[in-house]
């Protein structure tokens, strides 16, 4: 059975970076109410306004997205820099290493998606949609995030309507015909156990 839950841009929580040194608007999280400490897996969106260390999160791969802004460059692990913009591919690395950030030219904001490593993995795919495409989630747990535009989606006899920033989460979806029909820049994520 597939259980489905709308969440709306109004009702995100805002909370302060676990290194304190900037904000976060948490989407969703796993199991509900969780900690920073203890989720099963994150999904949320944070301003970055000025250049620096990312916080370290054990145990944890993320996966990270530029939704705003001119993009940033990422020091992951004392590697060469990778610069991130919002036409690149989201972009995966553990949470559990020294990241430095550096912004491109002024704010912006991110999509980051974090998953407990030795229980969960996860996808992120950027998807354009500019009239209606079907879905087939490859994980138990589905999430779509509407960036930019409207979006209706419909599975199972059942349908919703998303706006700007709001988003539809899935689980028991695996399988499943996920129609999306509308006009905006979407973020698709699943989440499946190992």
């Amino acid at each position: 059975m597939t259980r489905a839950t709308v969440l709306r841009s109004s009702t995100y929580r805002g909370m302060p970076w676990k290194n304190g040194g900037g904000q976060t608007v948490e989407i969703a999280v796993s199991p509900e109410g969780a900690a920073l400490s203890d989720f099963d897996w994150r999904v949320s969106m944070a301003t970055v306004e000025t250049d620096g260390p990312f916080s370290i999160f054990a145990g944890i791969d993320r996966t990270l997205a530029i939704l705003e802004g001119n993009g940033m460059s990422l020091t992951i692990d004392d590697n060469a820099p990778v610069l991130l913009k919002q036409d690149n591919a989201p972009l995966a690395f553990p949470a559990d290493v020294a990241v430095a950030a550096r912004l491109a030219e002024g704010p912006i904001t991110d999509l980051n998606v974090m998953t407990r490593r030795n229980g969960l993995r996860h996808w992120v795919e950027r998807v354009d949609v500019d009239s209606t495409v079907t879905v087939h989630p490859a994980a138990p747990t589905w999430f779509l995030l509407c960036h930019q535009g409207t979006l209706t989606v419909e599975w199972s006899g059942e349908h919703a309507d998303l706006g700007q920033k709001d988003a539809l989460l899935l689980q028991g979806a695996k399988g499943k015909d996920v129609v999306v029909s509308g006009k905006a820049c979407c973020f698709l994520i699943s989440i499946d156990p190992i």
